[in-house]
């Protein structure tokens, strides 16, 4: 239940305007809302029929087609214009959906039986060294620098 529905319900017995301060909401929307109801109800009986001619196109396609494919076929068999995002929505309200196809292809097969690439540079090691020495020193220090702790800056004059 949405809350202009809310403020529909309960309009008699407290009244709008205590009803939509409450809610959240401003009343010329509540009226706004009220207003359109019998658009809104006829969107979705258009768009029931329209989801009906839609399982039809999707079931002769076995089940291939997606969304722009399908709104090429109704756009073809009715003459109607529809767009491709309604037919879209309609069909993920519907539960409705094309084949994917696509296959991400693998460029690099990693052969499990090769050597492994031996470490030349010694990471692990250098790592390990870094991480000994700045235990002590203050951030930003080279490794094995003696500074006393904290940073230290040059004197503005001079400079």
């Amino acid at each position: 239940m949405n809350r202009f529905q809310c403020v529909a319900d309960l309009q008699r017995r407290h009244g709008v305007k205590r009803l939509c301060s409450i809610l959240g909401v401003s009343r010329s929307s509540f009226y706004y809302w009220r207003r359109t109801a019998a658009d809104r109800a006829a969107r979705q009986t258009a768009d029931a029929k329209l989801a009906a001619r839609i399982r039809a196109v999707h079931q002769k396609s076995d089940g291939t087609y997606g969304a722009p494919r399908i709104t090429a076929e109704l756009r073809e068999e009715n003459g109607v214009a529809v767009n491709h995002k309604r037919v879209a929505r309609i069909m993920r309200a519907s539960g409705i959906a094309g084949v994917r196809l696509r296959r991400r292809h693998r460029t690099t097969v990693p052969d499990s039986a090769a050597a492994k690439a031996p470490d030349l540079i010694g990471r692990e090691a250098v790592r390990d060294r870094r991480r000994r020495s700045v235990q002590g020193a203050a951030a930003g220090d080279p490794p094995g620098s003696r500074r006393p702790a904290g940073r230290l800056f040059p004197a503005a004059s001079g400079w």
